[in-house]
């Protein structure tokens, strides 16, 4: 752990726990004893577990880029064939997730993506492989998103604000010199390209409005026109990202739930405007699209409740897809290689972190690139979750994750509810350190409930929670916790709510609905208030949130808003509470965490804070992570556990 002078004034009331405030690295610690090296000792292993995530093909098939972690934070390497040692190629103190080759360099380079702070105010990068350098492409001060580089190279394509923080224009560049970005088309809102067109002379953007409406778009890069893709005047649609062109140029592939409750594959011919739906009998959200460049290929994944199925077909007859055995968990990042030969993609499963796999696309032989370590521990010893439903208050049936402790005894177990963010997230058969620590170690159950409003069940479930139906998701908690007192393997009397974003505000309001249930709780970067997190909240997602929770500017919805938050009800949270936030969060600013802990503290609550002084939304560096995670372990020992 690095240890560093970190200086931050803190508005808040005086802790009510004899642990003072202190700076251990960058986290500033308020409440929280000391850890024992037992919990330190033991987290280790799984602190050390790490993954690894498909970035791209180099251009000629000789191997690949990957995002992972040796080091403080994850960074990009170079793996040449499925097995091979990985090289690493970037060496920064922030974290590194995106790159993308350009086929045209001749020194091997690529477009890397980088955030300082965890602001997410994203640059992009060159990175020259003979010299090692790197070069700055953007501002350095607005967000970058969306990056493609043209199929011919020479051409980069991506949305800034630099124009004025708020709206997401579209840029195109020509070359890697710094500042040649050219703004192609001003717009308003939260646009993105995603497709070239096989010829590069347009681009396949899209434009959401929220997760149930957006709009696809063709964009003229010369003369900055758009075109609307499948015009439906006065019906909303939702498209999923992964939109492609066919190689032809004539049509495009997408999904959407135009006539349907889930995304289903499409494809749209751009000349007659006729539609072909190609998956009309699978009933769950067609994602991660992906056609070959040849043309001759297309891949696609479906949602199956959280799991993952990989369909592969020939375009000739995309109706014919074949579904490609994997093991149980979630594949995503599908990309083919250059010469068309091999599907590539990233999977993540209960019992094994990230790895990058790839499939012959006509043998259909798997190839497994990267076998991520996982601290020296037996992987058969991880929990693999059941998929459970339980009946909430109108009778609606909600989908739930369960890991269940082998190493339970005759006493009931205790019981951690975790509750995933969004709030259109959605739990999936993924791994977690965490998870695994407190089922295998700890002989805790875990619960992951995909309580109405989480993706991955059909738009109408999407739309259950918003606005003025927001507590209804809190009465879906209410009801698993009357399912886990029917449980006689699990203990009523001991349960914890932990989660993180919209499932920090979950917690919050959990811990006030339901004090006399609940022994504890964990609040990771929530909100505490609505009304001031959508003031606050930096100014490019205002209104994409404003769809979801309502606007607080309509005096009748700010009333309600404020009635329902947590800090209005911060009096009944008499449980322990662990609150921990990133300063520099662009999505749940400081100010919410900091609220909430003076506001509990006020009203004569246990808090323990942890802020990072150089983290975001989240805990993306290992020093804070391993700290934040064994401080939870701690707090759940003591006001869990006994």
């Amino acid at each position: 752990m690095r240890f560093a002078s970190a200086f931050l004034v803190l508005l808040l009331a005086p802790s009510t726990t004899d642990a003072p405030r202190h700076e251990i690295g960058n986290l500033v610690v308020d409440g929280v004893p000391e850890i024992p090296r037992r919990i330190v000792d033991r987290l280790n292993q799984y602190l050390n577990t790490r993954g690894a995530t498909l970035l791209d093909w180099e251009p000629d098939g000789s191997g690949i880029l990957i995002s992972t972690r040796f080091g403080d934070t994850p960074q990009i390497h170079r793996v040449a064939a499925p097995g091979a040692d990985r090289q690493q190629l970037t060496f920064f103190r922030e974290p590194v997730f995106f790159a993308r080759f350009d086929p045209k360099s001749k020194s091997g380079g690529f477009v890397f993506q980088m955030d300082t702070g965890g602001g997410e105010f994203y640059q992009y990068y060159w990175l020259d492989r003979q010299t090692g350098k790197h070069t700055l492409l953007t501002d350095g001060k607005s967000r970058n998103q969306g990056l493609l580089v043209a199929h011919g190279g020479g051409k980069l394509a991506f949305a800034s604000t630099a124009r004025n923080r708020t709206d997401f224009d579209l840029y195109v560049m020509t070359g890697t010199a710094p500042g040649g970005a050219k703004l192609v088309k001003e717009v308003r809102g939260d646009w993105n390209p995603i497709d070239w067109s096989p010829d590069d002379s347009k681009l396949l953007v899209r434009h959401e409005i929220s997760i149930n409406e957006s709009y696809l778009h063709l964009l003229d890069p010369q003369s900055g026109e758009l075109k609307d893709v499948n015009p439906l005047p006065g019906k909303k649609v939702s498209y999923d990202g992964s939109a492609v062109f066919a190689r032809s140029g004539d049509a495009l592939y997408y999904s959407s739930d135009e006539d349907s409750e889930f995304l289903r594959l499409t494809r749209y011919d751009l000349k007659t405007g006729k539609k072909q739906v190609l998956t009309p009998k699978i009933n769950w959200d067609v994602l991660n699209l992906a056609v070959s460049l040849d043309g001759k290929w297309l891949a696609f994944t479906a949602n199956e409740g959280g799991t993952s199925a990989l369909y592969l077909a020939e375009t000739a007859h995309p109706q014919q897809a074949r579904r490609v055995e994997l093991p149980k968990g979630v594949a995503f990042g599908l990309r083919f290689d250059r010469q068309s030969h091999r599907l590539g993609f990233t999977l993540n499963g209960p019992q094994s972190p990230s790895d990058v796999y790839s499939i012959d696309v006509r043998t259909r032989k798997l190839s497994r690139w990267t076998t991520s370590e996982i601290g020296g521990l037996n992987p058969d010893s991880f929990v693999s979750p059941d998929l459970i439903q339980y009946k909430t208050f109108d009778g609606r049936m909600i989908p739930a994750w369960y890991y269940h402790p082998r190493s339970a005894g005759a006493k009931p177990a205790p019981v951690v509810v975790l509750i995933h963010g969004g709030p259109e997230g959605q739990a999936e058969a993924t791994f977690s350190s965490q998870v695994q620590y407190l089922v295998v170690e700890l002989g805790v159950a875990v619960l992951e409930p995909n309580v109405r409003g989480s993706s991955g069940y059909g738009k109408s479930y999407l739309l259950l929670d918003n606005g003025f139906a927001r507590e209804d998701t809190i009465k879906d908690i209410g009801s698993l916790l009357d399912w886990v007192a029917t449980r006689p393997e699990l203990d009523k009397g001991r349960v914890a709510v932990l989660g993180g974003s919209y499932g920090g505000f979950m917690v919050l309001s959990s811990m006030f609905h339901f004090n006399d249930r609940l022994r504890c709780g964990i609040d990771v970067v929530g909100i505490s208030n609505f009304v001031s997190f959508l003031e606050h909240t930096e100014s490019y997602r205002r209104d994409l949130r404003r769809v979801e929770y309502g606007d607080e500017r309509d005096p009748k919805m700010r009333a309600f808003l404020q009635s329902i938050s947590p800090t209005t009800n911060a009096a009944k949270i008499k449980r322990p509470l662990l609150v921990a936030q990133g300063k520099n969060d662009p999505r749940v600013p400081a100010s919410e965490a900091e609220q909430i802990v003076k506001s509990v503290r006020g009203a004569g609550g246990r808090v323990w804070y942890v802020l990072a002084t150089d983290e975001g939304h989240g805990y993306r560096k290992k020093a804070n992570s391993d700290y934040l995670l064994a401080a939870s372990m701690l707090f759940l020992e003591q006001n869990l556990l006994p």
